[in-house]
């Protein structure tokens, strides 16, 4: 099973998370979720992320999301995992792409995987006007 971790700006991960398990179920195990803040010293949020990936470090390996490119997670993050085996780290996470990893973790092996969730989170972001407007016009 490939375990998660999910670092953000502050508690965003852990709304994440939540309302992911709200719609696919509870990920008893194999998730954890890292979240700054200003309160927290870089230290202290490096430690955080290593203290993650020491302990889901498994065979099947980690998928790490963060909440955008260039932010505070996303820098300390990748420094820690760039040379890591078996772990992958995906910048941009929203709702769709946990639903998506948190549904397929027991079924494909992390590139898959990898490829799954950030195909599944563009393809979820839509112009929803456009969308529909669309869709009524081709009736």
């Amino acid at each position: 099973m490939i375990n998660f971790i999910v670092a953000t700006h502050g508690e965003f991960g852990a709304y994440l998370v939540e309302a992911a398990e709200g719609i696919v179920g509870r990920q008893a195990r194999g998730v954890r979720v890292v979240a700054t803040s200003s309160r927290l010293s870089v230290p202290e949020i490096r430690e955080k992320l290593s203290r993650a990936l020491r302990e889901l470090a498994g065979p099947d390996g980690i998928l790490l999301f963060t909440d955008m490119p260039g932010g505070t997670p996303n820098n300390l993050a990748f420094p820690l995992i760039k040379e890591a085996p078996r772990v992958e780290m995906v910048s941009g996470v929203n709702l769709y792409m946990l639903v998506s990893a948190f549904s397929q973790r027991d079924r494909l092996p992390l590139e898959a995987l990898v490829e799954k969730v950030v195909a599944d989170g563009q393809r979820s972001i839509r112009d929803v006007r456009r969308m529909f407007l669309a869709a009524a016009g081709s009736r």
